[in-house]
């Protein structure tokens, strides 16, 4: 049985959908809005919380890190300015950590880069979260491993062969592993979501659990992916669409991951044990709206009965239409008034 625990939560086919409020850097370099996110994640009923970690100057070339960023979303003159001010340091994160734990919230974070897989385990992250951007990046995948948390890799912009080399690189050393699906364009179109590659990983990695990583502008696609097996899901998260930024015109707000959460809850119950049965709550609204067999018109004891004897009406609360061949051609025992209920022993 595929089976994944993070923090105490137990994720496995039988479980409710481990939902994840992605933080990113929507929180804009601002401690207080990021606990404001953590806190309306919270109300929302999301299980954890992340974040993104990168060590800069290590990450980027020196060209990448200098280039000019100027644009509507940029916190600085160069890209490396504008991802230094998006930044949070040791004392940020420890932070955060016991605010939620405060709040009941897991939190853990992306690692782009080993700098920050170590930062993060010297933090004693409870997961750690691989962009799909590193999917082929196995000396980084190894290394996290080692630190023996759960780990959950996006699989945007990969094909069937990357998957197959990551988790081949993965599981000899951390069979803790969560792959999710994704599409690694912001937001991602439906045509381009391919839901289905959610059920390939679910056949072929037989011994993980699967999830989504889901860029859509909706909720719909999540509990879509539940259906077909998906058991994580990670939605971008903002408090306001309009926030200086690139994720957050594709974020949920508070509003869309209530619903999400509360539609993701409620399908786990809706879709049931598969075994067809009738519920105490459908009695009276099948006997209001079923038909049973009443006699079409007064009737004497001795007549046998033909079809034009007999009427379907409602309610349902007597014999059922199925039983008409069952009566037809039989003699009646007694007096039946027109409408009164036809029974297997008013006949010979």
């Amino acid at each position: 049985m595929r089976k994944l625990t993070i923090d105490g939560f137990t994720i496995s086919d039988d479980s409710d959908c481990f939902v994840i409020a992605e933080i990113g850097n929507n929180h804009q370099g601002e401690l207080q809005k990021a606990k404001d996110l953590f806190k309306a994640a919270k109300e929302c009923g999301v299980d954890a919380v992340k974040l993104q970690k990168r060590d800069n100057k290590s990450l980027f070339t020196r060209a990448a890190y200098n280039k000019p960023y100027d644009n509507e979303s940029s916190f600085g003159v160069t890209y490396g300015e504008h991802r230094e001010a998006l930044e949070f340091g040791r004392e940020e994160y420890l932070e955060l950590k016991k605010y939620a734990q405060e709040l009941g919230l897991i939190m853990f974070a992306t690692a782009f880069d080993f700098n920050s897989a170590d930062f993060l385990a010297e933090l004693d992250m409870p997961a750690f979260k691989i962009a799909s951007g590193d999917l082929k990046n196995t000396p980084l995948l190894k290394h996290i491993a080692k630190f023996g948390k759960p780990m959950i890799v996006s699989t945007g912009g990969g094909t069937m062969e990357d998957v197959q080399r990551a988790y081949d690189a993965i599981m000899p050393i951390n069979p803790q592993l969560c792959l999710l699906q994704c599409t690694a364009s912001y937001p991602a179109e439906p045509q381009d979501l391919n839901l289905r590659v959610i059920t390939t990983y679910r056949e072929c990695f037989s011994d993980i659990v699967v999830g989504l990583s889901d860029h859509e502008n909706g909720i719909a696609m999540a509990v879509a992916a539940y259906v077909l097996g998906s058991r994580v899901v990670e939605q971008h998260f903002t408090l306001n669409h309009t926030w200086k930024g690139t994720d957050h015109a594709f974020s949920l707000e508070p509003i869309g991951m209530r619903k999400l959460v509360r539609d993701l809850r409620r399908v786990r119950v809706a879709l049931g044990d598969g075994e067809k049965k009738i519920y105490p709550s459908e009695l009276n609204p099948i006997s209001k709206m079923g038909k049973k067999l009443v006699a079409s018109r007064d009737l004497k004891a001795g007549h046998r009965l033909t079809e034009s004897d007999i009427a379907l009406k409602s309610p349902g609360d007597g014999l059922p239409p199925y039983e008409l061949e069952n009566v037809i051609g039989k003699v009646l025992k007694r007096d039946l008034q027109e409408d009164e209920n036809v029974h297997l022993d008013d006949v010979e």
